[in-house]
């Protein structure tokens, strides 16, 4: 649904806002975008909605080119920029109303939109008030339903929960994640670690104009940050000894209650690890997985691209 290779844009002379970007998300799936303020997450989107032509490279989204279609992109696209573009003295109903005649919805598409929107979002009441006296997550709200006023098969989106209260933001990415499964292609570009690693299926992460990894969290988190690791708690102090593990595991940290173990093949020996210290008579509470965060991948991405030491 969206493709890309070698995607760049060059400003002033010689600066590269993007260089060498490639994607390739298919239908159904949620890319996030993450990166620091300025790394080209905006630049890209805007060539992918053929606002801006790239310098160098092609990209196709939904089928189209972006040189060569520009305006069935935009028919396919739905876009939630950082500036949300409110028109103040609008109500919320003729806001929608007026882009509903811009994507060419008739009438009667146009009010069940509307009505379905509106009502979703948790704007109805406020339907015939100037968006104008709307509040901060009030207009975030009105600003995505605007985005999906035309049932747009591709949705871009820049920071779609910034400003919300906790509940409204909660609502807005069940929504996104619903969209999910309706074979619509979702570009998330947002700073909340948290909200990428629950919506997204893939992660790519862009420094500088450049893709510095690129996919899924599993994938990244074994590149960035090694194998997995499984650690053993025991309901009292165990002295383990030397263990017998199976090739591809190696014990990373002990203390006198629990063993942790550095795992290649988790599916394939962690079933033996565990019958080891069976064997041994320790006294096993749990052995589970350690958890890894987005952040922790993010975070040392960011310091080995800089040049720093990663704080972990």
């Amino acid at each position: 649904m969206i493709e890309c290779e070698d995607l760049s844009k060059k400003y002033n002379g010689d600066f590269w806002a993007v260089d060498g970007v490639s994607l390739n998300v298919q239908p159904g799936q949620i890319l996030a975008l993450l990166g620091q303020n300025g790394a080209g997450k905006t630049t890209t989107v805007r060539m992918l909605t053929a606002l801006l032509n790239p310098t160098r490279g092609w990209a196709r989204v939904a089928g189209y080119d972006v040189m060569k279609n520009p305006h069935e992109i935009r028919a396919n696209v739905g876009v939630l920029t950082e500036q949300h573009g409110l028109y103040m003295r609008m109500t919320g109903e003729e806001y929608l109303d007026f882009f509903g005649k811009v994507y060419g919805l008739d009438a009667e598409k146009r009010k069940k939109r509307n009505t379905y929107l509106l009502d979703y979002f948790g704007l109805a009441e406020a339907a015939r008030r100037r968006s104008g006296e709307y509040s901060k997550g009030m207009k975030q709200k009105l600003a995505l339903a605007r985005a999906l006023i035309h049932d747009p098969s591709v949705l871009l989106l820049d920071e779609p929960t910034s400003a919300m209260d906790p509940e409204s933001a909660q609502l807005v990415r069940n929504e996104i994640a619903r969209l999910r499964s309706s074979k619509r292609t979702v570009i998330i570009c947002t700073h909340n670690l948290a909200e990428a690693e629950a919506l997204a299926d893939t992660i790519a992460i862009i420094y500088r104009g450049k893709i510095l990894l690129n996919g899924s969290l599993d994938e990244l988190k074994r590149q960035v940050l090694g194998p997995v690791e499984y650690e053993a708690q025991f309901s009292e102090p165990f002295d383990a000894g030397e263990l017998s593990l199976p090739e591809g595991v190696e014990v990373a940290s002990r203390s006198a209650t629990s063993l942790r173990f550095r795992v290649e093949a988790p599916l394939a020996v962690n079933p033996k690890i565990v019958h080891e210290l069976t064997s041994r008579r320790a006294p096993l509470v749990s052995f589970q997985e350690v958890s890894r965060k987005l952040e922790q991948v993010y975070l040392k991405t960011m310091a080995d691209a800089q040049g720093v030491p990663y704080a972990a």
